[in-house]
């Protein structure tokens, strides 16, 4: 898949979810950050995101709901090293009545690169019998106004193509 040309200024005006310093017991024997960890970092980023919708730890405690990673896809551009400060960005793709489609955006800020792509689909749950559900009203009224801004960006996602909500 060809690196795609998206300006890192388009990629910075997302939500911003997350930013870490990667530290030294992420570096594997090629002297970068080693792939398990990529998927770490996104995974941390996850929460903020499913925090903005409402869906905080707390609300899935008094509700007896979680979230279903359903597929995933990762694209490594460039290298992330030891030291290096990443910021996680955003951008919500698609929803359904339990689904969310939605890409990250791994920037690189210490080398000002795009240092990775995370492509997710994710579903609601209902914990007591362990299937998908249909988000809550106001959860879903949220994902629409970010879904609704995020469609209306003058470039395309970068997406893999094979994957949807």
């Amino acid at each position: 898949m060809k690196p795609p040309a998206i300006p890192l200024e388009k990629v910075r005006a997302l939500p911003l979810l997350y930013r870490v310093t990667i530290p030294p017991e992420f570096e594997d024997e090629n002297g970068h950050m080693n792939i398990r960890w990529y998927l770490t970092v996104y995974d941390d980023a996850g929460y903020p995101l499913a925090a903005g919708f409402g869906l905080t730890p707390e609300y899935h405690r008094q509700h007896g709901t979680g979230g279903f990673d359903l597929e995933h896809h990762i694209h490594y551009l460039s290298e992330v090293h030891i030291g290096d400060t990443v910021a996680i960005h955003v951008r919500l793709l698609a929803h359904t009545a339990k689904r969310i489609h939605y890409m990250m955006f791994m920037v690189n800020e210490t080398r000002g690169t795009l240092a990775s792509l995370f492509e997710c689909v994710n579903s609601f749950a209902d914990l007591t019998v362990r299937r998908t559900a249909p988000y809550p009203e106001d959860i879903a009224a949220r994902i629409d106004a970010m879904l609704a801004e995020h469609t209306a960006l003058d470039w395309d996602a970068p997406v893999c193509g094979v994957m949807g909500a």
